[in-house]
């Protein structure tokens, strides 16, 4: 087990790779078939008319960028809703990077209903159709995305954690994951190593009988599970805001590793110094998080989109890691016009980039090595292991049973699209 590290942040200014212009986006080149395709539609495109073997229409007006080539693997206008509407699961933030990475800079922002929409732009071109992306949290009421995908099937994919998606399936509500973009979760407790200065694990600081400050029951429940915590710790009042862990310097609080860490240190002017802290996939929350995923019936119904769709999806969050600057820049706006009680700065959004990478939290596929393939093996260990723990928590009836091989599928996946350079 990898020993917490106290984590002490670097300046943001050095962080960031200089400030782009929002629109902006970066075309991987390696040897995929995704970036041969891009080649080939650039060629295509580059007289700007409409000539044999052309794009459709040259170039896009709004956003200055060429179309593509026309029934090509870019070209989602034959196949795709006109709209292909994204649903996250919570507020706009850097952990969903690879999903705003596809929107164009010819985007509007609806500050009532809070989502943004613009052409969906893949490796660099107008893939025809738009593109609207919709936060979660507050502004749905805190509901499923599982649960909103059925009220609303102009939702094409979703972003569900997959211990969630067990809970869809029980519900009547399945939803397929179709590819992973982070393949580890951010998720942690955390502490303050000047109250636990011996402390370099949750179960050390556990051991304490320190209480825990988090929100649900499945965390700590898979905790208690192996005896890490007891369950008489549990305080599951968090809200999401610093006054307590500031007030009570004794408690173990949740937190993302790819957040609190720099937030804390950089943000709460009442602290301004490190935390502790210990990632929880490290002691079996091994789900997989916020996967992309569309209805069951989505998955024969909507084939031919999401053929095409997909290993965009693979590769936007490859493209978005390799150059966060400017889809950054466009999370950060969208915090400021969504003016909800969220908050979210350039820097932490910085170092939660950074931090996918360095801390191994976005991978290639151990058993395939394609990025964004899920795993049978890992997926049926997911619903062994989260099945008795949603029953414990209630939220799974007892005899309820889900097949792991209805939660996820790879025939979409593109096999030759992998991290290349950037793989951790």
């Amino acid at each position: 087990m990898r020993p917490t590290r106290l984590v002490r942040t670097p300046d943001p200014a050095l962080s960031t790779r200089g400030r782009l212009a929002v629109g902006r986006r970066s075309a991987r080149a390696g040897g995929t078939t995704a970036a041969l395709a891009l080649c080939l539609v650039l060629a295509a495109c580059t007289g700007g008319g409409t000539g044999d073997g052309g794009s459709p229409s040259g170039t896009n007006d709004a956003t200055g960028l060429p179309a593509a080539e026309a029934g090509g693997p870019l070209d989602l206008s034959d196949v795709c809703p006109a709209t292909v509407v994204m649903q996250q699961d919570w507020q706009p933030e850097a952990e969903h990077g690879g999903m705003y990475a596809l929107v164009g800079p010819d985007y509007t922002v609806d500050q009532d209903a809070k989502s943004v929409t613009g052409t969906l732009v893949a490796h660099g071109v107008d893939t025809g159709v738009k593109v609207e992306v919709r936060p979660g949290g507050a502004n749905v009421g805190f509901q499923r995305v599982s649960d909103l995908m059925y009220l609303d099937t102009s939702i094409l994919v979703g972003a569900v954690n997959s211990d969630q998606a067990i809970n869809a399936a029980a519900d009547g509500r399945p939803v397929v994951a179709v590819t992973s973009q982070m393949t580890r979760s951010p998720q942690i407790y955390m502490w303050d190593p000047a109250t636990y200065p011996d402390a370099t694990t949750i179960a050390e600081v556990a051991a304490t009988g320190a209480t825990i400050v988090t929100s649900g029951e499945i965390i700590p429940s898979l905790l208690a599970s192996q005896s890490i915590v007891s369950m008489d710790q549990i305080d599951p009042s968090y809200e999401g805001t610093p006054q307590r862990f500031v007030t009570d310097p004794s408690i173990m609080q949740q937190g993302f590793g790819t957040s609190e860490p720099y937030v804390y240190e950089n943000e709460v002017p009442q602290w301004m110094k490190p935390v502790a802290f210990q990632y929880l996939h490290e002691l079996g929350y091994s789900i997989y998080p916020e996967p992309i995923t569309v209805r069951a019936a989505d998955v024969e119904g909507e084939a031919d989109c999401l053929a095409k769709l997909v290993p965009i999806l693979q590769q936007s969050q490859i493209d978005y890691l390799a150059d966060p600057g400017p889809t950054n820049d466009l999370i950060v706006e969208l915090v400021e016009k969504y003016q909800t009680s969220w908050t979210y700065s350039a820097g932490v959004a910085a170092f939660s980039a950074a931090t996918q990478l360095s801390d191994g939290l976005v991978f290639d596929d151990p058993a395939s090595g394609v990025f964004g393939q899920m795993d049978g093996d890992r997926m049926a260990e997911i619903v062994s292991t989260f099945t008795p723990v949603l029953q414990a928590t209630g939220s799974l009836a007892a005899d309820a049973s889900v097949d792991p091989e209805d939660l996820y599928t790879n025939q979409f996946i593109d096999p030759s699209i992998t991290m290349g350079d950037l793989a951790p």
